[in-house]
């Protein structure tokens, strides 16, 4: 069973004008640039293909894009 949610940002984003917001809707991740808000692109991940970014992330494999 998947939960469905409205869009969150992360903590860091508090006061910035440009970020990226995500939720769960429908069993999938959702991501969509915050400035474009209803009007904008959204990408779809399943939960496999997020939690495998998500790894990646958390162990520093995107480090060198920023």
């Amino acid at each position: 069973m998947s939960i469905d949610s409205g869009w969150i940002k992360a903590s860091g984003a508090e006061g910035a004008d440009e970020f990226v917001e995500m939720r769960r809707l429908e069993g999938m991740i959702e991501v969509r640039y915050s400035k474009d808000g209803e009007t904008g692109d959204v990408l779809s991940f399943t939960p496999g293909e997020w939690d495998a970014w998500l790894d990646g992330a958390k162990k520093g494999e995107f480090d060198h894009l920023v």
